[in-house]
């Protein structure tokens, strides 16, 4: 690692274990926050570990439980990092559930859509894909918004400890293949675990650095 990267990554260790709190949930785009800091959203499928991963990234326990309460499952739910003000943290809606009326689907690709195409602040993208399962077509879904959005992303497995070794590595490569054929999708793939914090100080720092690029 050189010493540059070095830096960065202590200075996203030291921004993470800092202030973060909840700012608010918006379930349109009329209730978005002011957009006065660069912001990196979360994107994934239901049961994917997005809120374990939140937590772990932020060294808190229960920091993405604020977002799960009933009524805001639907919602972009937005966490400011940092005092002063460094960065905001997007929660975006779970997606994927296979017994969601269709008319909540309908609003819920409404809401992100119109908030991934409008939103300034928005520096980067993260989309989780269980490291069980691979890419599924709801994740393709996801990351074809985002490449309509213009929108850069980088795709991050999740509960990398779940599953063997060289099977992850199998999921890696195969994720890197398709990856590569989407525009915005950013080379560098993360694997990672909420449990054992593997990539997680890896992630911190791509965060911080897409925030401040």
């Amino acid at each position: 690692m050189s010493e540059a990267n070095e830096e960065l990554t202590e200075r996203a260790r030291k921004l993470f274990a800092g202030p973060i709190t909840f700012l608010k949930s918006a379930p349109d785009l009329r209730f978005l926050p002011d957009p006065d800091a660069p912001e990196v959203a979360f994107a994934g499928r239901s049961n994917v570990g997005k809120s374990s991963l939140l937590n772990a990234l932020t060294n808190r326990k229960g920091l993405a439980r604020t977002s799960n309460t009933p009524g805001r499952t639907q919602e972009l739910n937005f966490f400011d990092v940092g005092e002063p003000l460094q960065l905001r943290l997007v929660d975006m809606p779970g997606y994927g559930f296979a017994e969601a009326p269709r008319d909540m689907v309908k609003r819920w690709k409404r809401v992100v859509n119109d908030f991934l195409r409008g939103r300034g602040p928005l520096k980067r993208a993260l989309v989780l894909v269980d490291s069980r399962h691979g890419l599924k077509d709801v994740d393709r879904e996801m990351m074809q918004m985002l490449d309509d959005a213009a929108v850069s992303y980088h795709v991050v497995l999740t509960k990398g400890d779940k599953v063997k070794p060289t099977e992850l590595a199998k999921t890696l490569e195969a994720t890197r293949v398709e990856a590569a054929k989407h525009p915005a999708a950013h080379p560098t793939i993360f694997t990672t675990s909420s449990e054992t914090g593997s990539g997680i100080a890896e992630l911190r720092t791509a965060i911080l650095e897409a925030a401040t690029t």
